[in-house]
């Protein structure tokens, strides 16, 4: 088994991850964690909306797509 080594922002998070004392807490911060990254998501996409690279039309081919990969 290989050496993990962590980058600076994992290290961050573990530095935030020793100071959490219980489940509530805990819970909290995955909240804030994963409404971080909801709102990045939007921000993405408002942007490319906004650029034109995603419109309606493309949208609407979403709820065709399939890229799954195929099973032998």
């Amino acid at each position: 088994m290989g050496i993990t080594v962590f980058n600076h922002a994992q290290l961050e998070m573990l530095k935030m991850m020793s100071r959490v004392t219980d489940e509530r807490i805990l819970d909290d911060l995955r909240q804030a964690v994963s409404d971080f990254f909801a709102r990045k998501a939007q921000e993405e996409i408002d942007r490319l909306w906004d650029s034109g690279e995603l419109n309606e039309e493309k949208v609407e081919r979403f709820k065709t797509l399939h890229e799954r990969t195929p099973y032998k």
